[in-house]
């Protein structure tokens, strides 16, 4: 299986290839140069494989919620890429990719994930591992840190909205010590690829016209209104 991943949320910008068991990949934290280094990014991994974008299976993509502008460079390039090669897509939730990326380098199987939304907001859900793959229990909220329920005994907490809130958080997930706090941690698209190529096993992935971004902010603005 040969899947292309690229994740442009935050500040970071990444691109990874998984073929098979391999996985091959760029990463930056690079601001506000997002579109001028993903395409690059690809072309250097597909040409460093001997791959056309036509030779792929699938492609993925971080489709929120995170950075508006992030969400959509990320979502337009693997819609471009997609509509022009006829491949399938994965949509890949932030907040999981976080915590694939916490179950994969710290072993982490209950996580608690959390991105900056400026503002004064969080993004944050719970994840929990199953079959080695990071599923969002519940459903992905935006809120005021000290709105964040969850009783977290046993859960990693990761993502830039530790970093910017850790004693507000750590307050309201009771049970996760300093030690499990990965505050600095950005996604990585090789994350956004392992749970692509999932996704892709499992037959959930979607045409290039139903790959759209999640930001959340609005649906969360949306329901308020109708309530």
């Amino acid at each position: 299986m040969k899947l292309l991943a690229v994740d442009t949320t935050e500040d970071s910008c990444s691109v990874a290839l998984g073929i098979d068991d391999e996985m091959r990949w760029r990463f930056e934290i690079a601001p506000r140069r997002h579109s001028e280094l993903i395409l690059p990014m690809i072309d250097e991994l597909l040409g460093e494989a001997g791959l056309d974008v036509q030779q792929l299976d699938a492609l993925a993509f971080c489709r929120g919620p995170g950075s508006f502008t992030g969400v959509r460079i990320a979502t337009g390039v693997i819609q471009g890429i997609a509509l022009g090669a006829d491949l399938p897509v994965a949509p890949v939730s932030t907040l999981a990719a976080l915590a694939q990326g916490a179950w994969r380098t710290r072993g982490a199987e209950q996580v608690l994930s959390a991105l900056d939304a400026r503002m004064g907001e969080v993004y944050w859900a719970r994840c929990l591992l199953q079959d080695g793959r990071m599923v969002i229990r519940g459903a992905e909220r935006v809120d005021k840190p000290d709105a964040v329920g969850s009783q977290a005994e046993g859960c990693w907490g990761i993502g830039s909205g530790w970093g910017a809130y850790p004693g507000v958080l750590q307050q309201q997930a009771t049970g996760i010590p300093a030690a499990r706090i990965l505050g600095e941690w950005r996604i990585h698209a090789r994350d956004v690829a392992s749970l692509g190529l999932a996704a892709l096993l499992a037959g959930e992935t979607v045409a290039a016209e139903e790959a759209l971004p999640v930001y959340v902010r609005d649906n969360v603005a949306v329901k308020s209104v109708r309530s």
